[in-house]
């Protein structure tokens, strides 16, 4: 057999602070209604004063070794997706190296936006597919919130902030294996979904401004036929899947593309109610969060797919 990779390992972490909707309502001019109307979000989490992206990172991963049963020496490499750095450089991924002690092997940041954890694994799985790398752990960690701007609910309602993480192993077999990964990206849609800032455009962080129904239009329709390029990629359909953990960015999203693909919401792992749009890390946490509670299980075929600003957008079939 060919090298391949698995997942060994899950976790994640969250800030402790929680904003409700009714909380964000004296904030900005909306409702807790209106929020679950459009979006399905009922609460975020947001990172503390004093909280960086390196240490939510670093509990998540923390939290996925505990989960393999796996020690820090065991890494080879750490690939992080984040869009929301601790510093310009370097990269947020060699700070959570230092953290965790790790001293062999190498570190470094992958930015895709929403997809960024699709993209992160599929880093780590072909490094271990290539034999570069033996374990890889694989992290998606935001702290969004701080660039929101706070006065446009059609944005700061969206978005929260956490972490989650995977390690990858070589694959003993095809009863759990990472099948398949698959990218896109198309820079012709840059201005329906940015920040407007930038080191070496404005030398400002900027806040996120985004057309809202155009990003929904394309995120559907983007979706589907990344989920559909996987499967056909491994001569399977969807009714071979058991579960759909998609980007948690808005449930009308989720709806949508569970429609277009026929699944029914019974097979889709939903946490945007809890966790709102944390971009890089909304498909780890929602894994991570299915993985623990038992709804997926060893075997189980698990569809992941995401779309990003960019734009950006990518699916992986996992085998469990």
């Amino acid at each position: 057999m060919s090298i391949r990779s698995r997942i060994v390992g899950c976790g994640s972490w969250l800030p402790e602070r929680v904003m409700t909707n009714a909380e964000l309502s004296t904030i900005v001019d909306t409702t807790d209604e209106w929020i679950v109307e459009r979006t399905g979000i009922r609460q975020r989490h947001i990172a503390a004063d004093g909280e960086y992206t390196s240490d939510i990172a670093y509990k998540a991963a923390l939290d996925a070794l505990k989960h393999a049963g796996a020690e820090v020496s065991d890494i080879d490499m750490i690939v992080l997706a984040t869009t929301t750095p601790d510093q310009t450089f370097p990269s947020t991924a060699t700070k959570v190296q230092a953290m965790l002690g790790m001293e062999k092997g190498a570190a470094f940041d992958v930015q895709a936006v929403c997809s960024g954890f699709i993209y992160a694994l599929a880093v780590g799985d072909n490094f271990i597919r290539t034999g570069q790398a033996e374990k890889v752990l694989v992290i998606g960690a935001e702290i969004f919130s701080r660039i929101l701007d706070w006065e446009d609910r059609g944005t700061c309602v969206l978005f929260g902030d956490g972490g989650a993480a995977v390690l990858l192993d070589r694959a003993i077999d095809d009863t759990s294996v990472i099948l398949s990964t698959h990218l896109h990206s198309d820079g012709r849609y840059n201005d329906l979904l940015y920040v407007d800032g930038g080191p070496s455009t404005t030398g400002t962080v900027g806040n996120i401004r985004m057309s809202g129904k155009e990003v929904f239009r394309h995120a559907v329709v983007n979706l589907a036929a990344v989920a559909d390029e996987a499967l056909a990629a491994n001569n399977l359909s969807r009714d071979d899947i058991d579960w759909l953990v998609p980007h948690q960015a808005n449930l009308r999203i989720l709806s949508g593309t569970a429609r277009k693909l026929k699944l029914g919401e019974d097979r889709v792992v939903i946490t945007v109610d809890r966790h709102a749009n944390t971009s890089a890390a909304s498909i780890p946490l929602a894994l991570d969060v299915a993985v623990k509670d038992g709804r997926i299980k060893p075997g189980q075929l698990i569809l992941m797919e995401a779309m990003g600003g960019g734009f950006t957008w990518g699916s992986a079939l996992v085998r469990m």
